[in-house]
C-alpha cells in the first residue's frame, strides 16, 4: 500500500438494512478515489449507541485508521443516535465540517439542515458522520473530498 494512502472504515448504521441494501456505503465505497483512500474496512451495526461506539473505537485505536465516514442515524428517529455516540469517543471536535456539509447540503435542499451528524478527531483518526441517504452521501462527500486528505495531514502532523 502507498504510505500517502488514506485508510477508510465506511460504516453504516441502520436496523432495516443489511449489507446488500446498503446504497449509502456502495456509495462511500464507489466515490472514493482509489489512488488517494483505500478501504479497510465496511461494517453495518445497529442503531445502538453501544454498538457504534464499540467499532469507531475499534477502528480509531485498534486499526489506526485515518478516516471513519459513517452514514445513517442522523435524523431526529428515537433511534438515530450516530452523533451521540461519536461525541462520546472524539477527543476534539472539528464542528466545520459537519457545518460545511450542511451548508453545501442546504443549496440543494433545506432538509440538509436537519442532519445532526458531527465531525471529530480520535486518536490520529478523523470521523465524519454522514446522512443516510445515498443522494445526501454522495452531496456531502462532493462538500469536503477536496479537504479531508489536508485535514488527515494535519492530524498526523505533516502540514499546516
Amino acid at each position: 500500500m502507498n504510505p500517502g494512502m488514506i485508510k477508510v472504515a465506511i460504516l453504516t448504521i441502520s436496523d432495516s438494512r443489511n449489507k446488500d441494501q446498503d446504497l449509502s456505503g456502495k456509495v462511500i465505497n464507489d466515490f472514493l478515489d482509489s489512488d488517494r483512500f483505500t478501504v479497510v474496512s465496511y461494517d453495518l451495526v445497529c442503531d445502538d449507541i453501544g454498538q457504534i461506539k464499540n467499532k469507531l473505537i475499534h477502528y480509531a485505536d485498534e486499526l489506526g485508521l485515518d478516516l471513519v465516514l459513517t452514514t445513517g442515524g442522523t435524523g431526529f428517529g428515537q433511534r438515530d443516535v450516530t452523533p451521540e455516540a461519536t461525541a462520546e469517543v472524539i477527543n476534539k471536535p472539528v464542528p466545520g465540517i459537519a457545518e460545511l456539509i450542511r451548508i453545501e447540503g442546504g443549496k440543494k435542499t433545506l432538509k440538509a439542515f436537519l442532519s445532526r451528524g458531527v465531525s471529530g478527531i480520535r486518536k490520529n483518526t478523523l470521523i465524519v458522520n454522514l446522512p443516510g441517504s445515498p443522494k445526501g452521501v454522495k452531496e456531502s462527500l462532493e462538500a469536503v473530498r477536496d479537504i479531508i486528505p489536508h485535514a488527515i495531514d494535519m492530524i498526523k502532523g505533516r502540514s499546516h
